[in-house]
């Protein structure tokens, strides 16, 4: 499968802005699927999961709060709409999908990453 995000932009901080993750297939049904996001110079870090059925959702303490993770099978898209934005949150935001059904943090679980959507957040 393969996986698709969009939506980055400049932004100040407190704005919005809603990022999606297309996927080309409908593989990704049956499987969690998470952002993740790398600021330069620093490790990818986990930002929110959500199960294939959409109604189980986990965050990273950072975002909790101002960020919510949804999915529409259908399309075969996640989003993630951030609100509230801080300059901490810059970094590149990528998708993924999970091999597990539940949501999940873990790094290794993730499978078929996409090319990220840069997200920059000014002062």
């Amino acid at each position: 499968v393969q996986l698709q995000a969009s939506g980055g932009g400049l932004v100040q901080a407190g704005d919005s802005l809603r990022l999606s993750c297309a996927a080309s297939d409908r593989t990704v049904s049956n499987n969690a699927m998470g952002w993740f996001r790398q600021a330069p110079g620093k490790e990818r870090e986990f930002v929110a999961s959500i199960a294939w059925r959409g109604s189980n959702t986990i965050y990273a303490d950072s975002v909790k709060g101002r960020f919510t993770i949804s999915r529409d099978n259908a399309k075969n898209t996640i989003y993630l709409q951030m609100n509230s934005l801080k300059p901490e949150d810059t970094a590149v935001y990528s998708c993924a999908v999970s091999r597990s059904s539940p949501p999940t943090s873990r790094l290794e679980y993730y499978r078929s990453w996409g090319q990220g959507t840069l997200v920059t957040v000014s002062s």
